[in-house]
This record gives structure tokens, C-alpha cells and sequence, in this order.
């Protein structure tokens, strides 16, 4: 929740629903101030969308013309209450264009769709254009806060996890690519590394020393 990494131009995730938007608005609009050749992008879900800072935070940058992608990452839930029963019957994508947005569509699990509707959006962007919106619809296949699974809880319908799962944005990927050797032996080299990466994290973690209280007010940013 609370990770920031400057060097890799991530201003930071905080706890409350929505607050990441007016911030990355603020950073877009310091961009614009400083004349800097930025795009400056903000993920959120459906039920972040419902929050007021939101709008307008959107309604700021589409006044201002400001350099900004909001990406709407739509998994159907916000928390354990289904997207139905939060909204009405409209697309998402469809008021941020009310609010003057230059929108678009992509399948989230399509790794080349979102790619390429991300490019043509931050193409659009560097050419001056009015601040753009993607939405893309995906779905969560654990808990709302955890690595478990959860739908034993009964929240979401019968069946409606497995349909998603079959859609694997990893998988399709993966199939995608070897169909050329080359692509075969990509998915290979990644999963391989991918696995010994995660591994030494493990590794380094069981290793490292337990925290000192004298550590407690150190490694914050500011």
C-alpha cells in the first residue's frame, strides 16, 4: 500500500479508494508547469470510480488539456459487492468521454490489446491531445485482500470464476507466442528466470535479520 519508487517514476500506492488519482493529476499538472516531456499514468478499479475525488480530478485535467492516462482496470467487484449492484447499466468508459475524456476500450486479459490501446493512448497524449481514459475489463480471481481463494462465500455466481480463469491473461500470452520457435523458447527463459527470481526473494527474506525497533522510524520517504 505504501510503496514508492522515484527512480522507476512510481509516486507511490496509499490506503484510501481514489487517493492515487488527484495525485497522479497533481504530478501530470507539475509536468505541464515545468514544460517536462512526461505522461503520467493512474490505475484504478470499477469501484474506485465511484468515488468524487475522482471526477474531479478528471474534470482538472481534461480543463487543463494535462498529460495523463486514467486506466480503469474493471474486475466486476469492489470488494465482494458485484459492479450491477453498484452502478447502472452504462460503461464506465463512457462517462469519463462525458467528462471530455479521449477514451477507449481494451479485453484485460488480452496482454497485445491493452498494449497496443496503451500506446495509441500515450501517443495521443505526446501530441498534445485531451487528457485519455482506458478501460479495461478483467476480473480477480482471489479474495479481495489475500492469496486465498474465495468463492465458497457464494458472492459471485456459479461458474463465473471458472469462465474468467479460462481466460488467463498469462496463458493466452503464452499460447500466443509459441506458435514461433522463438517465441517457445522466450516463455521458457521467462519462466525460468521469472521462478528464480521469486525464489531468491524467498531465500533473502528467510535470511535477512529480524527487524530492530531502532528501524522503525527509518526507510520513509519524504
Amino acid at each position: 500500500m505504501h510503496i514508492i519508487d522515484m527512480e522507476a517514476g512510481f509516486l507511490g500506492a496509499v490506503p484510501i479508494v481514489g487517493a492515487t488519482v488527484p495525485l497522479a493529476v497533481g504530478a501530470a499538472w507539475a509536468a505541464r508547469l515545468r514544460n517536462e516531456d512526461k505522461v503520467i499514468v493512474a490505475f484504478f478499479g470499477d469501484g474506485t470510480f465511484e468515488e468524487g475525488v475522482v471526477h474531479e480530478s478528471i474534470n482538472f485535467a481534461v480543463l487543463h488539456k494535462l498529460p495523463i492516462l486514467f486506466v480503469c482496470e474493471n474486475n466486476l467487484y469492489a470488494c465482494y459487492t458485484r459492479l450491477s449492484d453498484r452502478q447502472p447499466d452504462r460503461p464506465i468508459h463512457g462517462i469519463a468521454a462525458a467528462h471530455g475524456c479521449q477514451t477507449s476500450t481494451a479485453d484485460g486479459n488480452d496482454v497485445q490489446a491493452v498494449y497496443a490501446a496503451a500506446l495509441a493512448a500515450v501517443a495521443h497524449l505526446r501530441r498534445g491531445g485531451a487528457p485519455a481514459f482506458l478501460e479495461c475489463p478483467t476480473y480477480r480471481w482471489r479474495e479481495h485482500c489475500g492469496p486465498s481463494l474465495d468463492d465458497h462465500l457464494g458472492y459471485r455466481p456459479t461458474g463465473e470464476l471458472s469462465k474468467w480463469e479460462s481466460s488467463c491473461p498469462v496463458n493466452r500470452a503464452a499460447v500466443a507466442l509459441s506458435t514461433t520457435a522463438e517465441g517457445t523458447q522466450y516463455v521458457t527463459v521467462a519462466e525460468r528466470e521469472i521462478s528464480a527470481e521469486i525464489e531468491s526473494a524467498f531465500a533473502a527474506a528467510l535470511a535477512s535479520p529480524l527487524p530492530r525497533a531502532s528501524d522503525l522510524p527509518g526507510y520513509l520517504y519524504a
